[in-house]
């Protein structure tokens, strides 16, 4: 046997073991899960999750912005506050402000709020052991015994889906954790370029498995440059994976360059077939705001789009206000190795 149909070999077997199914069953389907039903408000709107059978608010809420509020209580505030006003996707990380975001969100689901919303977060652990020990540690911050949504954070080197899919590596470990019940749902992250989105599809397909959601910059300007929208949401439709957008502001960088509003942005967002935009909310007024966006929400006709992308077509050119994909400015890994195990 060739050393690359080996490896292939080993570690499908390494899935199937981690998962206890026989070699002829699906991966993706090897667990059957029955949708959550969660409250809704008249004031936004809701879609469904992929093929998963969720249903969750369009609008999430972003797990970073989250947690640098002064007051812990602020923070608490604000997540519950945006529940009740009808947001039920929350975003979040393992690393976010050294494991404080998370902290914050799982104090503010105390008392019932955590039966209202779908939560996700995000490993960076690329090995079965890092993995496991930062589930380990988000399980504990938001002290719930499962998280519908967890996702293998900034996939952003050609790599790393290499990593991911390696015998003993990220993915066993999610997999044993979803047949252990304390995930529901795998997905993956990444800002950097869609190519490498396109390699950790292709690598989860030789591999038989299907990722219930992909996240990915969703913007006015990246359609001009290296563009997720253009090349990567097309394959997530095909496969049925639920698209979670974000960067609609560039961490405010696409509002600086003075070539769109805030509202256009994320009416933009919503136009695009995405299950949710996930934005930052570090405020009740830019929590008003986004539910603003929700409420008053109505899909962008090709002309509007047209002219959006016509307004930010120079400054989007060479990816100056998408400092994600050309700088290591928002790359928490690059800076933090040792996450990724």
């Amino acid at each position: 046997m060739e050393r690359r149909n080996f490896l292939k070999s080993a570690t499908a077997a390494g899935i199937t073991a981690a998962i206890g199914v026989s070699s002829g069953q699906s991966i993706s389907s090897a667990q059957s899960l029955s949708p959550a039903t969660r409250p809704e408000s008249p004031d936004m709107v809701y879609r469904e999750l992929g093929k998963t059978g969720e249903r969750v608010s369009a609008i999430g809420l972003g797990g970073y912005h989250i947690g640098i509020q002064p007051e812990v209580n602020e923070s608490i505030r604000l997540i519950r506050q945006a529940i009740d006003r009808g947001i039920t996707f929350m975003d979040n990380c393992w690393d976010y402000n050294g494991g404080a975001s998370e902290v914050r969100m799982g104090q503010a689901l105390r008392d019932g709020y955590r039966k209202r919303v779908f939560l996700m977060t995000k490993m960076d652990g690329r090995t079965g052991k890092a993995y496991n020990q930062q589930l380990e540690e988000s399980l504990k911050r938001f002290q719930t015994d499962v998280i519908d949504l967890v996702q293998f954070h900034e996939i952003i080197r050609m790599e790393d889906p290499d990593r991911v899919f390696a015998p003993g590596g990220a993915l066993e470990a999610a997999l044993a954790a979803k047949q252990a019940g304390k995930i529901r749902y795998i997905g993956f992250t990444g800002h950097k370029d869609p190519a490498i989105h396109l390699r950790m599809f292709e690598t989860a397909q030789k591999h038989g498995f299907r990722f219930d959601t992909v996240q990915m910059p969703v913007n006015v300007m990246d359609a001009h440059f290296r563009s997720f929208t253009k090349q990567v949401i097309p394959v997530a439709l095909k496969q049925g994976t639920g698209i979670l957008a974000m960067k609609t502001f560039g961490g405010s960088y696409i509002l600086r360059s003075k070539t769109v509003e805030p509202m256009e942005a994320l009416h933009y967002g919503l136009t695009q077939p995405v299950s949710v935009v996930i934005t930052g909310v570090e405020s009740s007024t830019i929590l008003d705001q986004a539910l603003r966006a929700a409420k008053t929400f109505k899909p962008l006709s090709q002309t509007q789009i047209a002219s959006l992308l016509d307004r930010t077509r120079a400054a989007a050119s060479e990816g100056k206000f998408e400092l994600f994909k050309t700088s290591n400015n928002f790359d928490g890994t690059a800076a933090n190795p040792k996450w990724l195990g």
